[in-house]
């Protein structure tokens, strides 16, 4: 199971209904199978998630942030963690939104 505690990860691919992009960073703390980050960066002003690790490192998390026209936005996401030749982690997420639009989509965040 990886690790990703102390690990900082950028957005690398997203669907165009999402708020993240390359400037958005990831700071993740993890606290044996708890994960949590802060993030903030282009349209997010600042941002936290929460979830839980299971033994192959996919993590279900919940995410709230506010962007940069000062809405809330809330939502839940599943990744899928890749192992990259260099030993960083790419993670393949499959997110909803719990509020707004309440659309789908897909990204990918790389270890940075």
């Amino acid at each position: 199971m990886p690790t990703y505690h102390n690990k900082t990860f950028k957005p690398v691919q997203n669907t165009e209904n999402g708020e993240t992009s390359s400037e958005t960073r990831f700071q993740y703390q993890q606290l044996g199978n708890i994960l949590s980050a802060a993030y903030q960066g282009g349209k997010i002003i600042q941002g936290h998630l929460l979830g839980l690790v299971d033994e192959n490192g996919c993590i279900d998390m919940v995410y709230h942030q506010i962007n940069d026209r000062g809405e809330i936005m809330t939502g839940k996401c599943h990744s899928i963690p890749e192992i990259l030749p260099n030993g960083k982690i790419r993670l393949h997420e499959k997110w909803a939104w719990t509020s707004g639009e309440m659309s789908e989509g897909y990204s990918v965040v790389e270890e940075v």
